[in-house]
C-alpha cells in the first residue's frame, strides 16, 4: 500500500508512528551526546520524550493487536461415510385425484301429465327394482281405458255375429275380415290406454337409493318433469386422469399391470376405503389441453359407504423387482440434474450423473448411473470436492436404509 494512501486511511496510527519515530530519534541522539536543540532542558525533554515514546509504542502495539484478524476456532473435518446401492423389491404408489360416480345414476321422470297423487318413498331410501315410487292422478287415463275397452267389446260382438252369418252364407267372408280388422284395432287402442294408465305409476327400474324429491304431493306434473334421482351404488365407478407417459408404460405391459397392480381409494378423511378396485375401462381419447387420458377403476360398495359425486384419491401401487435404491440425502442437484459423489478404489471422489426412476419418501430408485458394486458418499456430501482424495468409513446399505428419515439436500 502507498504511504500517502495509508496516512489518509489511518491518521491516528500514522500520528502515533511519527511520534514514536521522533522520540526514538531524539533519545538516540541524546545517548550519543549530540546537542540537537541547544539551550533546552535536555533532562526534562528526555523524560517527556521517553514518556511519549512509551505511550506511542504501547498504543501502536494495541492498535496492531486489535487489527489482527481473530483466530477462528479449529473445526475437526467431518467424517466421510460411504455406502453402496441396495438391490431390493420396492412398492411404488402413484396417487391420482379422482371423482366417484354410481354405476347407474338416472333422473326419474314423469311419463304423463297430471297431479301428483302419492309419494311412496323417502329421500335417501333404498328401493328394489319394481317398487312403486310415485302415483299420478289417473282419472283421465282410466276413463280413456274404459272407453277403449267398451269399443273393443262392441267390435268383438260385431265380429262374432258376422262370423256366424257368414257360416250360413248370409254375408260374405270379406265382411268378416273387415270386422276382424276393426276388432284388432280396438284391442290395440285398449293396450295403448292401459299403457298410458300404467305410466301414472312411476316404479324403480333397478335397485338403488332415492335422492332428493323435486316435487311435493299435489303438484301439477308435466310430462318429462324430474321427480327424483335414483343411484345404483352397489359398484362405484371412479374416474381419474393418467398422464401420457404413465399410460404408455401401463399399455406396454398391460396384462402384468392388471394382475400385479393394487388399486386403492383414499377418501377425504385420509382413510383408505376397505375394498380393492380394478381398472374397468380406459377412455378412447386424450385431452389435448393437459395430455391426460381418463381411466376408470371399479370398486365394490357392499356397505353403500360411497355415494355419487364424492371425491378422493386413487392409489395405484405396484412392486418393482430388483430395483436399485439409494437414500435421497446422498444426492445433490445441479441445473435440474441429480448427482452423487462416487468413491473409487483409489479413494478419490468423482461426481457422477444419475437418472432417478421413481421417488418414494426418502429414497430414490435409480434408472441409470449406479450399480450395486459402486460406493458413494452418504455423510459429508457438502464436505468433499470432485477429484480429491478422502478417508472414509463404509456403512452397510441395509443399515442405512433401515434408518431413513432425511431427504436430499
Amino acid at each position: 500500500m502507498k504511504p500517502f494512501a495509508f496516512a489518509r486511511r489511518r491518521p491516528i496510527t500514522t500520528l502515533l508512528l511519527v511520534l514514536g519515530l521522533a522520540s526514538g530519534s531524539i533519545l538516540a541522539a541524546e545517548g550519543m551526546g549530540v546537542d540537537v536543540v541547544p539551550g533546552l532542558d535536555k533532562a526534562g525533554i528526555g523524560s517527556l520524550l521517553r514518556s511519549v515514546s512509551s505511550t506511542a509504542l504501547g498504543s501502536v502495539s494495541r492498535i496492531a493487536k486489535a487489527a489482527e484478524p481473530e483466530k477462528q476456532p479449529h473445526h475437526e473435518h467431518q467424517k466421510i461415510v460411504v455406502t453402496s446401492p441396495k438391490v431390493m423389491d420396492v412398492t411404488i404408489t402413484q396417487p391420482y385425484v379422482c371423482q366417484i360416480h354410481s354405476r347407474r345414476h338416472i333422473d326419474v321422470r314423469a311419463l304423463e301429465s297430471g297431479y301428483l297423487q302419492e309419494i311412496l318413498v323417502r329421500e335417501g331410501q333404498a328401493v328394489k327394482k319394481g317398487d312403486l315410487l310415485f302415483k299420478i292422478v289417473p282419472t283421465l287415463y282410466q276413463a280413456r281405458l274404459d272407453a277403449e275397452t267398451a269399443e273393443a267389446q262392441l267390435a268383438e260382438l260385431e265380429y262374432n255375429n258376422t262370423r256366424k252369418l257368414a257360416e250360413k252364407n248370409v254375408v260374405s267372408q270379406n265382411e268378416v275380415k273387415l270386422l276382424l280388422a276393426k276388432l284388432a284395432k280396438a284391442q290395440a287402442k285398449v293396450k295403448l290406454a292401459n299403457a298410458e294408465l300404467n305410466f301414472t305409476n312411476v316404479v324403480a327400474p333397478f335397485d338403488g337409493i332415492v335422492d332428493r324429491l323435486h316435487e311435493q304431493l299435489g303438484s301439477l306434473i308435466s310430462e318429462g318433469d324430474v321427480l327424483t334421482t335414483l343411484s345404483d351404488n352397489s359398484v362405484m365407478w371412479v374416474y381419474f386422469n393418467m398422464p401420457e407417459a404413465a399410460y404408455l408404460e401401463y399399455m406396454a405391459d398391460r396384462e402384468q399391470h392388471e394382475k400385479g397392480d393394487r388399486i386403492e381409494l383414499k377418501l377425504a378423511n385420509d382413510k383408505v376405503f376397505p375394498q380393492v378396485g380394478k381398472i374397468g375401462a380406459i377412455e378412447a381419447n386424450f385431452n389435448n389441453e393437459n395430455g391426460n387420458i381418463p381411466f376408470r377403476a371399479d370398486f365394490p360398495n357392499p356397505d353403500r359407504l360411497l355415494r355419487h359425486g364424492q371425491t378422493g384419491t386413487v392409489l395405484v401401487s405396484r412392486t418393482l423387482k430388483g430395483a436399485i435404491v439409494i437414500p435421497q440425502r446422498a444426492t445433490f442437484e445441479l441445473l435440474d440434474k441429480r448427482y452423487v459423489y462416487v468413491v473409487g478404489e483409489d479413494h478419490v471422489v468423482h461426481q457422477r450423473l444419475i437418472t432417478v426412476e421413481h421417488e418414494k419418501e426418502d429414497i430414490f430408485t435409480i434408472k441409470s448411473g449406479l450399480t450395486e458394486t459402486d460406493k458413494f458418499v452418504l455423510e459429508g456430501v457438502r464436505e468433499v470436492r470432485d477429484g480429491e482424495e478422502v478417508e472414509s468409513e463404509f456403512q452397510r446399505p441395509e443399515e442405512v436404509l433401515a434408518h431413513q428419515k432425511y431427504h436430499a439436500e
